[in-house]
């Protein structure tokens, strides 16, 4: 079956493409919001014990700091994929896109869940002082 010289389908292979990195993103970030929200489940364990109490404040600011790299990590992800989806998509010609559909609410989502991580992040590290 030969494709025509507009097809549509480019476009919304792009859009999956981005989704897909979107999951994979909020994927890294609830991994990191885990791993920061983790360590304090381990300082509540360290307080229990009187053993374990001098040792529990260090594996706490280990698993805040992993925490929030991932956290950071994920968002970058997902910046990096809006970003290089606003580039491949500017490169298709108007046959190409579908009519009245904006291809910019994806990219303008993107960068808002990407600028959310990066506030989830910075309430982390002000959260674990």
């Amino acid at each position: 079956m030969p494709i025509a010289d507009s097809d549509p389908r480019v476009f919304f292979a792009a859009e999956r493409t981005l989704l897909a990195w979107l999951r994979t993103g909020l994927a890294i970030v609830a991994i990191g919001f885990l791993v920061a929200r983790f360590g304090l489940f381990i300082q509540l364990l360290a307080m229990q014990t009187p053993l374990q109490a001098a040792h529990g404040t260090s594996s706490s600011s280990w698993s805040a700091a992993l925490g929030i790299a991932f956290v950071l990590v994920g968002s970058l992800a997902i910046a990096i994929a809006a970003v290089q989806h606003g580039r491949f998509v500017a490169t298709l010609t108007a046959p190409d896109l579908p009519p009245a559909y904006s291809r910019h609410i994806a990219v303008v989502l993107s960068f808002a869940v990407a600028a959310l991580g990066i506030v989830l992040a910075l309430y982390l590290l002000l959260s674990g002082r």
